[in-house]
């Protein structure tokens, strides 16, 4: 009997991967990521699993990142009971962030439903509580990187380090079918090849059946920005904004790009190259995350450089919100480094808020922007945004270095799938947007590295049948009950809509001259509304 796969997650957006694998014998689970960016794909959260969980038999990790292991809690609380197999960097960064997602999840939703008492809503529950992900934690099984693992019968599994982040892997599946063995592997996240603290992607050469490969800047061509240079454009905003006497704030994602720029300020403060200064961490998560890599540096291209970089007297740990909101108050030169990286929560949209309209302060953007996300508003121009609710003007200089990214860009991408090539059925592109799915398709379509018709593009709950050494064949029983039209999926919803229609009123109505104006203009809104 074949194989039966749906794609669960990360299909025409970068967020939310999710692989079921079905054989005769079991079901097993690649990643189970929570969704992130607009609110109606945020909503798919909340929505049941499209799969019993207390059927599924075991999950293959491949690193602990939000978007690829967030619903593993939300999976043990509807009754997932087997192994989650991952490397020990993965489960000790895991056992961080999940308690971190509950309690944000269990706070989020306290402040929503004294908000829902007042409206007379119903109250709602948290996908998971930090309780949930810690119970999580007791099924997770260590995996060494190149090792064999046999997580059900009929299947092997064996991990490759993915240079994207600390403890990441691609998955190589051997299933066992009547037709032979059928060897899948599922690329993860896979990191640039020239990244600065991780070492290089590996896995396995030739003899592949089937490849998902990770498409997040897959239609990029980004210039090879070696550290020293990215250390340069870092310097010059740190140096802008003492000379300018204003905050430099760094919305950074706690794990993995937290540690990669604090190891860059340091390194540039002890060259003289910028004014020693405080270094404010303001991300708990992001200061426990510090302590995993403390524990794992061994694994990194440097470990003994970012172990002092990560101790060094500069660093400053702001411990809980009211030192957080002091700072934010706080005026003059700082560099403040705060989650998260997308500006979608945490306490970066507090600094943000105090801070965003001053033209002294610089935003600088340091990772990817999914579409939807305050970040990705800032980094295309925004002169307003709303913050909880408040709109603010955009008066700070916005920047963006390029560098710190963790995924590979599109030539990066192809020369990694080339390198196991040819697949003899089919390539997926998972976990990119629209327009970055297609730049890879094309790249993939003219390196002859798989047959046209297995080069897939899946959509959301999609479902197909692989076999050894043949392309995929759809399956459309198991693609019925799609929770989430593809065109709905990773653009910017009517929640964005939304905000952007009240800025544009807010400022209307500033600008109309006096209250005449405004009167008039609310007149015809009016009208438009009772037109409906």
């Amino acid at each position: 009997m074949a194989i039966r796969l749906k794609v669960c997650g990360a299909a025409r957006t970068v967020t939310g991967l999710s692989l079921l694998f079905e054989t005769p014998r079991s079901r097993v689970l690649v990643d189970c990521g929570m969704f992130q960016g607009p609110k109606t794909l945020k909503a798919l959260n909340y929505e049941p699993f499209p799969f019993d969980p207390a059927g599924i038999d075991a999950v293959l990790l491949t690193h602990a990142h939000i978007d690829h292991s967030g619903l593993l809690p939300k999976l043990v609380r509807q009754g997932f009971r087997g192994a989650i197999h991952a490397t020990p960097a993965t489960r000790d960064l895991c056992s961080v962030m999940l308690p971190d997602a509950g309690g944000i999840q269990e706070s989020e939703v306290a402040q929503l439903n004294r908000r829902n008492r007042r409206r007379g809503r119903d109250p709602v529950e948290p996908i998971y509580t930090a309780e949930d992900a810690e119970r999580t934690m007791v099924l997770f099984r260590d995996v060494e990187y190149g090792a064999w693992a046999k997580p059900v019968p009929g299947l092997r599994a064996r991990w490759w380090n993915a240079g994207h982040m600390l403890g990441s892997a691609s998955i190589e599946l051997d299933f066992a079918t009547p037709d032979g063995p059928m060897r899948v592997l599922v690329s993860g996240d896979i990191g640039p090849d020239l990244g600065p603290i991780q070492r290089d992607p590996e896995a396995p050469a030739d003899g592949l059946d089937h490849v998902f490969l990770e498409s997040t800047y897959g239609d990029e061509n980004r210039p090879t920005i070696a550290p020293a240079a990215r250390r340069t454009e870092l310097a010059k905003l740190v140096n802008d904004a003492s000379r300018q006497n204003g905050a430099l704030l760094i919305p950074v994602f706690a794990v993995e790009r937290a540690q990669e720029v604090m190891l860059d300020l340091v390194t540039l403060m002890q060259a003289k190259q910028v004014p020693a200064a405080d270094i404010h961490l303001d991300s708990p998560l992001a200061q426990r995350a510090t302590r995993v890599f403390l524990k794992h540096a061994a694994l990194l291209e440097d470990g003994a450089a970012m172990r002092a970089a990560l101790s060094d007297h500069h660093i400053h740990h702001v411990e809980d919100w009211r030192q957080s909101a002091e700072l934010a108050r706080q005026e003059g030169f700082r560099v403040i480094l705060a989650g998260s990286g997308m500006c979608e929560a945490g306490r970066i949209r507090a600094h943000l808020k105090a801070k965003l309209w001053d033209a002294r302060t610089i935003v600088a953007l340091v990772g990817f922007q999914a579409q939807g996300t305050l970040g990705r508003l800032l980094q295309e121009g925004a002169d307003r945004v709303r913050i909880q609710g408040e709109p603010i003007r955009v008066g700070a200089r916005i920047a963006k270095i390029e560098g710190y990214s963790g995924h590979a860009d599109g030539p990066e991408l192809l020369r990694w799938l080339q390198a196991r090539g040819p697949v003899a059925g089919g390539v997926f592109l998972v976990h990119g947007e629209e327009e970055a799915i297609d730049g890879l398709a094309q790249r993939v379509r003219g390196a002859g590295v798989v047959p046209e018709a297995g080069l897939i593009r899946p959509v959301l709950d999609e479902a197909f049948v692989l076999r050894p050494g043949v392309p995929p064949e759809r399956d459309k029983t198991g693609s019925r009950g799609r929770r989430l039209a593809p065109e709905r999926v990773g653009l910017p919803d009517w929640h964005n809509e939304r905000a952007a229609l009240t800025l544009q009123i807010e400022e209307a109505l500033e600008k109309a001259g006096d209250d005449r104006g405004r009167a008039a203009l609310l007149h015809r809104l009016r009208r438009a509304l009772d037109a409906r």
